[in-house]
């Protein structure tokens, strides 16, 4: 016969056994990144399967890599966010500034092409993607225009009001102001024949320096714009969505975008952060992302259907003929081409 102090103690065990898990259901991990397909892949394929397992819940909250980078200062001694996802150039200044902690992630990482492995240790890229040109179809078939083929082609009196391009702020306008350098002489540390090239021939081509990619896709979707300097996880989120358009490489060649990510610093730093970024870099979840945002794969063992593979840099032979650009050279002078460019450029 059980006891008074028994029956005490096995009601406590039982109610025990109930509120851990729902303890542990009321834990939440946030992830930060940008919006559009990669958040529609990861609130899709990649939370469902991690929450079950961990016995967590998961927030994401959209904004670009400039807008996680703010969320980070802003919250900085008291961070919120667990997850971080920013392009590797910002992703370089979360490091510089101590927003991110050392990965600790097991085996998985020894799968990574050497591009995804960064070297400051604390992050990494989970996806990749080039930047280059995306041209309404449509629009160059009716004005019998060729495809474009290099960054100067952005200077062509016959593309006047036709451009979009990001501003400075964003990833894809700083490739843009640097390839341009480029292809006229300079470089990182030359940036001169950029600006020159945008403000006396780019420029007056430009409709709009458009941060927001629901606003890129109506210009060029309305017919405003023509062209575009883009990503190719853009590109196919455009062309899926059924507008006749196309992806190329300028001849210069297109540059490299790794999607960084990194466990938060300065927060709870729940271990749970390191698991999930070992669960997306898992092959699973790498093909799982692929086939809904167009963001290539970083592990090499993540084998995509040949239909998924269109307009991404897949597999080694790609990943090698794209162009890296220097992102700590570009971090040390970026404030001061930010205001120039406000100044002189995007007026």
């Amino acid at each position: 016969m059980m006891t008074i102090r028994g029956v005490f103690l096995a009601a406590i065990a039982i109610a025990t056994t109930h509120v851990v898990p729902a303890l542990a259901q009321d834990k939440t991990i946030y992830v930060a990144g940008s919006g559009g397909s990669m958040e529609k892949a990861i609130r899709s394929d990649v939370f469902p399967a991690f929450a079950a397992k961990h016995g967590v819940k998961l927030e994401y909250v959209a904004g670009n890599s400039t807008d996680v980078l703010a969320k980070l200062q802003a919250q900085k001694g008291s961070q919120q966010i667990d997850v971080a996802i920013i392009d590797d150039g910002p992703m370089a200044q979360a490091v510089a500034l101590g927003f991110c902690r050392p990965l600790d992630l097991g085996p998985v990482v020894n799968d990574l092409y050497d591009i995804a492995r960064f070297p400051d240790g604390k992050s990494l890229a989970f996806a990749l993607l080039g930047a280059g040109f995306v041209y309404s179809k449509d629009a160059f078939t009716r004005n019998n225009w060729p495809a474009p083929t290099s960054w100067n082609d952005l200077s062509d009196p016959k593309f006047k009001g036709k451009i979009v391009i990001p501003p400075l702020n964003n990833t894809y306008g700083v490739i843009s102001l640097v390839q341009v350098a480029k292809a006229n002489g300079g470089g990182e540390t030359n940036i001169e024949p950029g600006f020159a090239a945008f403000k006396n021939k780019i420029g007056p081509n430009v409709l709009a320096y458009e941060p927001s990619p629901g606003k890129m896709t109506e210009l060029l979707q309305s017919g405003q714009a023509a062209l575009a300097v883009w990503g190719s996880s853009r590109a196919k989120a455009l062309a899926d969505s059924g507008f006749a358009s196309d992806f190329v490489y300028p001849k210069e060649g297109g540059v490299v975008i790794g999607v960084g990510i990194c466990p938060v610093a300065g927060g709870k730093e729940s271990p749970e952060a390191q698991a999930f970024i070992a669960h997306l870099l898992s092959p699973e979840m790498q093909v799982a992302m692929s086939k809904t945002s167009g963001l290539a794969p970083v592990n090499k063992k993540a084998d995509l259907p040949p239909e998924y593979r269109a307009g991404m840099p897949y597999g080694p032979e790609q990943v090698a003929q794209l162009k890296t650009i220097d992102w700590v050279e570009i971090n040390r002078q970026r404030d001061e081409w930010n205001k120039r460019w406000v100044r002189e450029i995007e007026r």
